[in-house]
C-alpha cells in the first residue's frame, strides 16, 4: 500500500482518478520534468522522468477499468489454475498460477499471509481472502511448458 500511495501522491492524483485524468497529469509532469528543460541537471530531471513514468504504469495496472477489461481472464485464472509458487515482500503477494498468469496484491497483512501458508487449500484460501480483499495487478505471463 505504501507504494500505491507514494505514486499517487507523486502524480497528485487519488484513489478515484480516472484513466483519463492519470494520461492528463502523467502527460503534464512527464512535460514539466523533461530533462531537456534541465539543462544544468539533466540527471536529476532524467531520474525525475523516469518515476512518474513508473508510477504512472503502476496506477494504470491497478485502475478499475484496467481491472474491469481483464477481469474475466482474472476470474479464470484464479477459480481453475494451480498455485505453483508465491512470494511475500513488504505487504505484497505476488502468485503464480499454472496457466502462466502471474498477480501481485498490495496490502496483505503478513498475519494473513502467514494463515495462507498454513492452509490446507491453499487454492481455496486465495479465493476467499485475498483475490476480490486487496487491489491487484497483473503483472506478466509466463510461457507454460507441457
Amino acid at each position: 500500500m505504501k507504494k500505491i500511495i507514494g505514486y499517487r501522491k507523486l502524480l497528485g492524483v487519488n484513489e478515484h482518478a480516472a484513466l483519463n485524468e492519470l494520461k492528463t497529469v502523467y502527460r503534464n509532469l512527464v512535460k514539466e520534468w523533461h530533462p531537456d528543460k534541465f539543462p544544468d541537471n539533466a540527471e536529476l530531471a532524467e531520474a525525475k522522468s523516469r518515476h512518474i513514468i513508473e508510477a504512472y504504469h503502476f496506477l494504470v495496472s491497478i485502475a478499475p477499468e484496467t481491472r474491469a477489461q481483464t477481469f474475466v481472464e482474472f476470474t479464470l485464472t484464479t477459480t481453475t489454475a494451480g498455485i505453483t509458487d508465491f512470494e511475500y515482500k513488504n505487504e505484497t503477494l505476488q502468485i503464480n498460477f499454472a496457466d502462466g498468469n502471474n498477480y501481485e496484491w498490495f496490502g496483505v497483512p503478513k498475519a494473513l499471509y502467514i494463515k495462507m501458508v498454513n492452509a490446507p487449500a491453499l487454492g481455496r484460501f486465495v479465493r476467499r481472502h485475498i483475490c476480490n480483499s486487496f487491489p491487484y495487478r497483473s503483472v506478466r505471463k509466463t510461457e507454460v511448458t507441457v
